[in-house]
């Protein structure tokens, strides 16, 4: 059947063909000469082969009209199907602002955030150089301290004490973070973790370490509770002799004390004393002041000291 139509279809082509062959022909053919039937019969002939060859091409015309707009109707309805959005233009460009909006504070956002870590990093810094002030100041000062408390006259040189820095095993550049390391090595003593030595000589380190800290940052006083505690006689004695010697230094590493103790040693040495007893009568606490300036230790206390 589609061979058929197809033979068809050629068929009318090549006549179509044919005539419009012939309708040029004839359009360029000379008739003088001929006679008047003749003429006559040529223009009949040429007027049927223009009325055939202009009505087959308004067929082919309104035959290519009507697919042309089945094209279109087939668009339109596809179009249709397809629910087009009308306000993609308005969409588009409401989005295309806030896209602008957005990649605006997204800049101003990294500036913000550069500002900050410049700042971090200078905060980072400064805290660094303060740690390590701090650390050297404190280093510096502390064997010579560790000295005066620990020394006597069998022992004139004293201890030694010093501060290592550890390393976190990081890389770190930062020197807080692998922490500090204090060593104490009383007189006659080797090295050993501060955790193993005894109470008394643990006392006396950190009390050391204590003075050498406030060298560095000086406070107004001190307040001491019982700190001569797990302390001898000796040491007891050496302390409040330091302590007594820095309440009267001119320096900047001069500070006042305030000594919670139940040792004499403490009392010979202290400037004024503060006594809290029980009155019975009253049922009530009564506090007696002594001002010792100027008051010199008897010969009692003398040998109660040295011993």
């Amino acid at each position: 059947m589609a061979d058929g139509d197809e033979q068809a279809a050629a068929e009318g082509t090549f006549e179509g063909e044919a005539a419009n062959n012939a309708l040029t022909e004839l359009e360029h053919f000379e008739y003088t000469g001929l006679s008047g039937d003749v003429a006559e019969l040529c223009a009949s002939r040429r007027a049927e082969v223009s009325k055939a060859t202009s009505s087959e091409a308004e067929q082919a015309f309104s035959a290519r009209l009507e697919e042309m707009q089945k094209d279109v109707s087939d668009r339109v309805s596809a179009l249709g199907r397809l629910a087009p959005n009308l306000k993609a233009h308005e969409q588009y460009e409401s989005l295309k602002k806030q896209e602008s909006a957005m990649a605006t504070e997204a800049d101003e956002t990294k500036k913000k955030l550069k500002a900050l870590q410049e700042e971090f990093s200078g905060v980072r810094e400064e805290r660094s150089n303060r740690i390590l002030d701090a650390f050297n100041a404190v280093s510096g000062k502390i064997d010579a301290i560790y000295k005066a408390l620990t020394k006597s006259a069998a022992h004139p040189l004293g201890g030694t004490a010093y501060l290592t820095l550890e390393d976190d095993g990081t890389g770190s550049d930062e020197p807080h973070k692998g922490g500090c390391k204090y060593t104490a090595m009383p007189p006659t003593k080797r090295f050993r973790d501060m955790d193993q030595l005894s109470g008394g000589e643990r006392t006396v380190a950190a009390l050391a370490l204590l003075f050498a800290i406030h060298a560095y940052q000086p406070s107004p006083f001190f307040v001491l509770d019982e700190v001569d505690a797990a302390l001898d006689g000796e040491n007891v004695t050496r302390v409040a002799k330091y302590i007594r010697s820095q309440s009267s230094a001119k320096d900047a590493s001069a500070f006042q004390s305030i000594v919670i103790s139940l040792k004499d040693a403490f009392y010979e040495n202290a400037n004024s004393l503060v006594g809290v007893t029980r009155d019975n009568e009253r049922r009530t606490s009564r506090c007696y002041t002594f001002n010792l300036d100027g008051v010199e230790p008897t010969a009692a206390g003398a040998g109660a000291a040295g011993a």
